[in-house]
């Protein structure tokens, strides 16, 4: 299985902080390296494709986009338009834009479309609140969020994509599931992908964990029953921490 270190840095680090991460950022990944995307604000895609030069083991994607492929959608980007800005990745449903920005599982599913049939690799976000996990309703919720999202991959079967479980109670709190906790959602989610598209193809889907994920606690996150790898937040932002992180899943 693929393993993949994902880094978002939401809105932190303008072009000339994305030139001095990709300058510092030297991990030591030897022969077969995982999978490293970094999500820098849209503003800095640009600083951080010209920083990153010639290093195609670190893949860049956007944080959000926008369903339609143009119009007037003021502030908003189009998947064709992060593609040829330098994007490969495309993160969809972040409990942040679910939570703060009111996206439903309707808008996630039209921009896992959108990215996917412009050539963008979807990585889709699931996850609950604290009172969802509260009132035992993890399955329910996650199981909804990505049969949704899988609604969007319908008119591109066979396209890649990644699922990323980010419980909401720990994104930014300083709580991490414990490993079991995202062994239990990612087993949950994998034996979904199975019913949906099949053994053999669900196996080929990544599916990370995300939520306070640091260089302390990412080799136990990883060595996890199907856990593929991790997205992170804060720690990313720090090039010696987000390498510590990806030396981990070697």
């Amino acid at each position: 299985m693929e393993r993949v270190v994902a880094g978002n840095w939401k809105m932190h680090h303008g072009p000339s902080a994305t030139r001095a991460f990709f300058r510092d950022f030297q991990p030591d990944l030897g022969a077969a390296p995982p999978t490293l995307i970094v999500f820098p604000p849209a503003l800095s895609l640009a600083a951080a494709v010209e920083s990153r030069g010639g290093r195609p083991e670190v893949a860049l994607g956007v944080q959000n986009l926008h369903w339609e492929p143009k119009g007037a959608f003021t502030g908003e980007i189009s998947a064709s338009m992060a593609l040829e800005a330098g994007a490969r990745y495309a993160l969809v449903g972040h409990s942040e834009r679910r939570h703060i920005f009111g996206e439903t599982d309707e808008h996630v599913a039209r921009k896992v479309r959108s990215a996917a049939l412009e050539g963008l690799t979807p990585v889709i976000c699931v996850g609950e609140t604290l009172d969802e996990r509260r009132a035992g309703r993890v399955d329910e919720v996650v199981l909804r969020q990505l049969h949704s999202a899988l609604e969007g991959l319908s008119e591109t079967p066979g396209k890649r994509f990644l699922v990323a479980y980010e419980p909401v109670w720990a994104i930014g709190t300083g709580e991490t599931a414990t490993p079991e906790d995202a062994s239990a959602a990612h087993g949950t989610l994998r034996r979904a992908l199975h019913a949906a598209l099949g053994a053999e193809w669900a196996q080929r889907v990544p599916l990370l964990y995300g939520g306070s994920v640091k260089p302390e606690n990412a080799r136990g996150l990883l060595e996890a029953d199907d856990v593929d790898g991790v997205l992170v937040g804060g720690a990313s932002l720090d090039p010696a921490s987000f390498a510590a992180i990806a030396e981990a899943a070697l």
